[in-house]
């Protein structure tokens, strides 16, 4: 390692790429609290594996997706020996990742959130690099699955948040 000028590349790199850790802690982690945790392990093991970032393989942005992802599936598996559901993202939290005011939200958005939430960590991961407008190619890089899997799994979450919001218009639910 170079020193002095790898940490100034990895902290230029980190505070342009921020918000991505951010928004992965908060799709994966409960509360607050738990979001900040998540977001300093994912930082930390970012620093530590820093080294083997090589700009001519990946965007720096994917590998850091990559490295996140990994982080926070591998806490969530760590942790699923409870009842595996997560509280509902908060207002300034929401207002965060969807960059809408949160008075222009509605029950749809929250049934949305609600849904990611009951998702395993790899279609969560899926999801949220797809409403992050990846392309396939890249979610497929940053996952480690073809892009015809990517395809094959988002068009089954559509179906299936289709069916659900479909059924709450219909219940009145």
């Amino acid at each position: 390692m170079g020193g002095k000028a790898d940490q100034q590349r990895f902290e230029t790199l980190w505070r342009e790429h921020r918000g991505i850790v951010l928004k992965v802690a908060g799709v994966y982690a409960r509360g607050a609290e738990e979001r900040l945790d998540l977001a300093q392990e994912i930082g930390a093991q970012l620093w530590r594996s820093f080294a083997s970032f090589d700009p001519d393989k990946a965007k720096f942005s994917t590998w850091l997706y990559r490295i996140a992802l990994n982080v926070a599936i591998s806490q969530l598996r760590r942790e699923s020996g409870g009842d595996g559901r997560f509280e509902p993202l908060d207002e300034a939290h929401l207002e965060t990742i969807a960059g809408e005011p949160v008075a222009e939200r509605d029950e749809r958005i929250d049934a949305l959130h609600a849904f990611i939430a009951e998702l395993d960590g790899l279609n969560r991961a899926l999801i949220l690099l797809y409403l992050e407008d990846r392309n396939y190619a890249e979610i497929a890089e940053v996952l480690g699955i073809s892009t015809t899997n990517v395809a094959t799994k988002i068009n089954r979450i559509k179906q299936t948040l289709r069916g659900r919001m479909t059924a709450a218009t219909t219940t009145g639910a």
